[in-house]
């Protein structure tokens, strides 16, 4: 269902996105402890792992569902059991669509990352777990692939 006026909804978003940006460059013209550009190979593998973790609590993992539920419409269907839908039209719906895109919310999630990364060195360590954690989750799904396959070749044994 297309929905035209949802459009706005989505620019006026867009246009809070390019202040956020606008205001974290002067934040951090005036503050931050490094300038963006003395940034090294080793900055942007940390922030690229952190940005990755980010994007996967906030739009996947079940600890932040709760955040990502005030923006959806919850139904009641027979039997008394709970559907979540998202809003047909405005702000929460465009929320929720920024939510449950790990393109889109990317976007924010390095903006936000890199922006604290730079702002003090004491977010160093915040970034150093959240790549970690991010290097975890990237050799857990790894491992699940190889189990899966591994199952699915099983199966394919045992029919023959």
């Amino acid at each position: 269902m297309r929905v035209t006026n949802q459009y706005v909804w989505n620019f006026i978003l867009l246009l809070f996105f390019l202040f956020v940006l606008w205001a974290y460059m002067a934040i951090l013209e005036q503050y931050a402890y490094r300038p963006l550009y003395s940034l090294g190979l080793g900055d942007v593998v940390l922030i690229t792992l952190a940005t990755f973790r980010v994007i996967r609590l906030f739009v996947y993992d079940k600890i932040t569902a709760f955040f990502r539920e005030q923006f959806w419409d919850a139904n009641e269907v027979d039997g008394g059991e709970i559907i979540l839908t998202k809003p047909l039209r405005g702000p929460r719906r465009a929320i929720a669509d920024l939510l449950s895109c790990p393109w889109c919310f990317g976007v924010w999630a390095a903006a936000m990352t890199t922006f604290f990364y730079v702002l003090t060195p004491y977010t160093f360590y915040i970034t150093l777990f959240l790549s970690i954690a991010a290097v975890a989750t990237l050799l857990q799904l790894i491992a699940n692939m190889i189990g899966w396959k591994a199952e699915a070749l099983k199966k394919e044994v045992d029919q023959l």
